[in-house]
């Protein structure tokens, strides 16, 4: 055992013991409650040189200065931080000495009395009374900046959103991020449903899916890659502007940008287009940032993104030749082949014109696009579910917006053709059998959903936990993810 672990556990044995000695005393370390009637913000606030006003409030004991017969605290709730300052004489004499040998840092514990303003000019309260709440049976981390044990920072979050005020500031950002998208989309008249998350065929994107089994049924089910094809049946059905703002499950790797269970916003629109989409993304995205961030301008890591302006317009095959410096006959089906090997790119030797574009592009542009970009128009072979160009029907009307690298949204025109979905479904379950195991399966239950008609429509995705990694400068996907997927601990 290390020291910090023997620290650790001789501090819980002696306060093991205080709860002992709490209840032969009387005293319960976790009674009914207390009437709480004001926050730390509130006090504060409130606060008025000429009145000494009384309140009853509750939270977590960060600090205790012991000096004789009195002594200073700090306490914390959901709203931050405030002084109380318990004497001998106002309390009493066996309170006070419960205050001093039974109440440890971390303890939660009620207080009543008036608030008054020390010789230091700090905001205080009087306390009168006093009561334990919760006992906290453990030492709280020493360095009130954050923990220094990652692997403690997300095992134990609780012991984080405690200790590092910036920590809990990013969820509660996190959380005005996801409420002004939903208020966006309600105030342009869109519905919020809930749909599925144990599908019988995977679908919805080119993923590989999480399998459970249900016994009373005795079949297999999939974690929703995406909620896609169920939104789109919604749209079928006549909500035809319609949003999920829920999890999605891919059976992947975890990186700093990637975890198994992660927050999408999904929205679709009738009789409208990709270039809407792109449009209404972008406004989106320009209020959440107004309404979350001090400016339009966001630091993420050494970059500084600009949200202020239109963002950039590229398509795919545009880009790589901006970022890989070709012309555009360099990147024809004839000659793209020499720039796959001029770049070292190992492909499937099935791989088609489309495939090798999206290589290039993954390799030679992805990483540089920084400011708010969207690449436009996708081979139609990565893009299984998205309509054709009417004027090409090598690409599809399809977009994905990139910011510092990342990709944050994928968009496009619906394949409401049944025909034309029914193929591509093949295609995909043929890449399946051949040990593709993020390829479709054939929906044919989805299929009967398009024969009866989807009317035009464009269809967003956007990364809330990217979104957030974005607008709080959080290089790691699990600094914003309150409970990431880790590995099973050793014990």
């Amino acid at each position: 055992m290390n020291k910090e672990k023997e620290t650790i556990s001789n501090e819980h044995e002696i306060r093991l013991q205080k709860v002992q000695d709490l209840r032969v005393e009387g005293n319960e370390p976790w009674p009914y409650r207390e009437l709480v009637d004001a926050t730390c913000e509130q006090v504060l606030s409130e606060f008025d040189e000429g009145i000494e006003k009384e309140y009853k409030i509750a939270g977590r004991l960060m600090t205790v200065r012991l000096h004789g017969k009195t002594g200073f605290a700090t306490i914390q709730d959901r709203t931050g931080r405030l002084q109380v300052y318990v004497r001998q004489d106002k309390v009493g004499e066996q309170q006070f000495e419960l205050f001093k040998t039974k109440i440890d840092i971390g303890d939660i514990v009620w207080f009543s009395g008036a608030v008054f303003k020390t010789k230091m000019g700090e905001i205080t309260l009087k306390v009168e009374q006093f009561k334990l709440l919760s006992k906290c049976l453990y030492p709280l981390p020493e360095k009130f900046h954050g923990l220094a044990d990652i692997e403690i920072k997300y095992r134990q979050r609780y012991l984080d959103l405690i200790s590092d005020p910036d920590s809990r500031e990013k969820f509660k950002k996190r959380t005005r991020m996801v409420t002004t998208l939903r208020s966006f989309l309600d105030q342009h008249d869109y519905l919020e449903v809930e749909t599925p998350m144990l599908h019988p065929i995977p679908g919805g994107a080119a993923a590989r899916p999480f399998i459970t089994h249900h016994n009373t049924l005795d079949s297999d089910f999939y974690l929703r890659i995406a909620p896609e094809l169920s939104l789109k049946r919604l749209v079928v059905g006549g909500f035809e502007r319609v949003y999920e703002i829920n999890r999605n499950f891919r059976n992947e790797g975890v990186s700093t940008r990637h975890n198994p269970e992660f927050t999408m916003l999904e929205f679709y629109t009738a009789h409208e287009d990709y270039k809407f989409g792109a449009d209404f993304t972008e406004k989106m995205l320009q209020k959440v940032v107004k309404s979350c961030c001090d400016d339009m301008e966001v630091l993420f890591g050494d970059h500084k993104l600009d949200f202020s302006k239109p963002f950039a317009r590229l398509t795919m095959l545009d880009s790589v030749m901006k970022y890989g410096n070709y012309k555009q006959d360099d990147l024809s089906e004839k000659n793209i082949d020499k720039a796959i090997k001029q770049h070292n790119i190992e492909l499937d030797k099935s791989a088609t014109w489309g495939h090798k574009l999206l290589a290039l592009f993954e390799e030679l542009v992805e990483s540089k696009l920084i400011q708010p970009t969207f690449i436009m128009d996708f081979p139609v072979e990565v893009s299984p579910l998205a309509k054709r160009d009417p004027k090409n029907p090598a690409i599809t009307s399809r977009w994905e917006l990139f910011v510092a690298g990342m990709e944050l949204a994928n968009a496009f025109n619906e394949l409401n053709d049944p025909f034309d979905q029914a193929e591509r479904f093949k295609d995909q379950a043929k890449a399946h059998e051949s040990g593709d195991e993020e390829a479709h399966h054939y929906d044919a239950d989805y299929i009967l959903a398009l024969e009866h008609g989807l009317p035009p429509a464009v269809g967003v995705g956007i990364g809330i936990d990217r979104l957030v990694m974005l607008l709080t400068n959080t290089t790691s996907i699990k600094d914003v993810i309150l409970f990431p997927t880790l590995k099973k601990k050793l014990i």
